[in-house]
């Protein structure tokens, strides 16, 4: 009798094994939840949403999907765009600009940008799409102008005893062909394209920051500015770190006190992983040819 008592749990020891069973389920429903759906937003504190924009913009689609799943979060009241390139391709810098306007304007959420060191050419682009840009007193910005680089390598095959055949279908069908010299005329078929894009680029300066593109065409050359030269220039609002366009972001927000800062969760990749590892320490190769527009400060 007395050992068949001792093995029996007493009374008090139930609700504590039950309470610990318990924390252990919902823990593991948490972790479990967190990796089948990461996105899965269920805070209804007012926050803040850091997305960074960092490098040569060459793929739009990562910005433009953390700016629509925060756009979409009803717990997110503003957006900081923290933006450190020096541009990129001219498609993916148009599609971040346009992603970041829907978000002001279908989901009525203040965007602000914060420009580290350099945010040029197409990380200027996106920046005037915002509500308000804060850059620091040394960060390069500006740039605004279109870039087209390509080579001829017609001399050199001829060293070496190699000649290129081109079989086209239209006259300009291999125009910035690395294979022959350029003609005048292509020259100027790929200036009125470059004219038509640096349009582009002037009208979303004008727009964005409330200028006559009168105002902006003399500052569309090409040049860079300091952040203070960008702001007695107009192409900025105000100067200051990350933490004031944070606070501006929650003061535009209506958000009392400190604001609570979220980032997009990276999602765990085997595929990049293996990439790293097996690839990290070779230099990569960009074997893009033909005709390329880029908003890209050159360096």
């Amino acid at each position: 009798m007395t050992d068949d008592a001792a093995e029996k749990p007493t009374p008090r020891r139930r609700p504590l094994r039950l309470l610990l069973w318990v924390i252990a389920i919902g823990l593991g429903l948490t972790i479990l939840s967190n990796l089948i759906f990461p996105d899965l937003d269920l805070s209804w504190e007012d926050r803040i949403a850091l997305i960074r924009v960092e490098g040569v913009i060459l793929d739009a689609q990562p910005t433009v999907g953390e700016l629509k799943k925060f756009g979409d979060s009803p717990s997110i009241k503003a957006i900081v765009l923290r933006i450190d390139s020096p541009g990129g391709g001219v498609v993916p810098s148009q599609e971040i600009y346009d992603a970041v306007k829907r978000v002001r304007n279908k989901s009525n959420k203040a965007v602000v940008a914060s420009m580290g060191t350099v945010a040029a050419s197409g990380g200027y682009y996106i920046a005037c799409a915002t509500d308000r840009i804060i850059a620091n007193p040394g960060t390069l910005t500006g740039s605004i102008g279109v870039i087209m680089e390509m080579a001829n390598v017609e001399g050199l095959l001829k060293k070496i005893g190699v000649e290129g055949v081109v079989i086209k279908s239209g006259r300009f069908k291999d125009i910035g062909s690395p294979l022959r010299k350029m003609s005048d005329e292509d020259r100027r078929l790929l200036q009125t394209v470059m004219d038509d894009v640096h349009q582009q680029f002037i009208q979303a300066v004008a727009e964005g920051r409330s200028l006559d593109v009168a105002e902006v065409q003399p500052l569309a050359d090409g040049r860079i500015f300091t952040g203070r030269q960008a702001k007695e220039a107009k192409l900025v609002d105000e100067l200051g770190d990350l933490d004031d366009a944070i606070r501006l972001a929650a003061d535009l927000a209506g958000i009392e006190g400190e604001p609570r800062v979220v980032e997009p969760r990276r999602r765990f990749s085997i595929r990049e992983l293996l990439e790293s590892r097996l690839f990290g320490g070779l230099p990569k190769i960009d074997l893009q040819t033909g005709v390329s527009l880029k908003y890209l400060m050159a360096f």
